[in-house]
């Protein structure tokens, strides 16, 4: 992989893993429009680091905060709102990781298809619309109950499905349960440190196991693009939202989904 590629790439990663409208389907462009070869898994573990440092460094306050909450209710049995959430965090991040271990071959089998993953960049446009639509959007992300964290976090690791987007899935199952656009957002945001955290130390596993050659040039503009893209990206999607609401991201994708299909039938 060139230089050009890891940034290309990386920018691509960084722009589309927090907006709800799927990395995956926006990943197979390139390679399917210039033959790009697969990027391995130095790469993924290098954009792995740079979105969870942009979400951590954003919400840092609050990551902080959660975490210090956490531990406090563990070592010091306290109780407060951020405890609260930081376990539903926790919570929702089981269905991903027992989804992920029972179905990681299938998907990467079967799944992985480009027509699968512009129809799923369709299906779950038109769903993420329904719902915004319909949403009461009245609850911030300090109401999340038990059943409601559970509920995302199946929605979480329904998103393995290539071309579902993780934050698309997680957003619409929070707007169903009558977050608000701000809140489901937040939620989403905080949920897949992590989720984000867990796939990067398992590439990392597999890297080290692999004994493959690393590019330290590829590897830290991997890094550092994802990361300022993912930074920028957080920022102004929360901005967006509060005053278009989910309609761009809707349009895009069936733009995006259609246009995969027109080019997929052509070729």
């Amino acid at each position: 992989m060139s230089t050009f590629e890891a940034f290309i790439l990386a920018l691509i990663q960084g722009l589309t893993e927090f907006l709800p409208i799927s990395s995956s389907a926006h990943l197979i462009l390139p390679s399917a429009v210039f033959g790009w070869a697969d990027q391995g898994l130095a790469f993924d573990v290098a954009v792995h680091v740079g979105t969870l440092a942009a979400v951590m460094i954003y919400f840092r306050a609050e990551v902080v905060s959660l975490l210090s909450a956490f531990f406090g209710s563990i070592f010091k049995g306290e109780r407060s709102k951020e405890s609260k959430l930081a376990w539903m965090i926790v919570l929702a991040t089981i269905p991903a990781c027992i989804f992920g271990l029972l179905m990681k071959d299938i998907i990467e089998i079967y799944l992985r298809s480009a027509w699968i993953i512009a129809i799923t960049t369709i299906v779950f446009g038109l769903l993420l619309w329904y719902v915004d639509k319909n949403a009461s959007l009245v609850k911030d992300e300090y109401q999340t109950t038990w059943k409601k964290a559970l509920f995302i976090g199946v929605a979480q690791a329904m998103a393995m499905i290539p071309g579902t987007s993780r934050s698309g899935a997680t957003i619409t199952a929070a707007l169903y349960l009558g977050f608000t656009r701000e809140a489901a957002a937040r939620f989403s945001f905080l949920m897949s440190i992590p989720i984000i955290l867990l796939a990067g130390g398992y590439l990392s596993l597999k890297l080290v196991e692999s004994g493959a050659p690393i590019d330290f040039s590829v590897l830290a503009t991997g890094i550092v693009t994802s990361f300022i893209s993912a930074y920028i990206c957080i920022h102004f999607f929360l901005k967006l939202i509060s005053r278009m609401g989910m309609m761009p991201f809707v349009i895009y994708r069936l733009i995006l989904g259609f246009g995969l299909l027109a080019f997929l039938a052509l070729n």
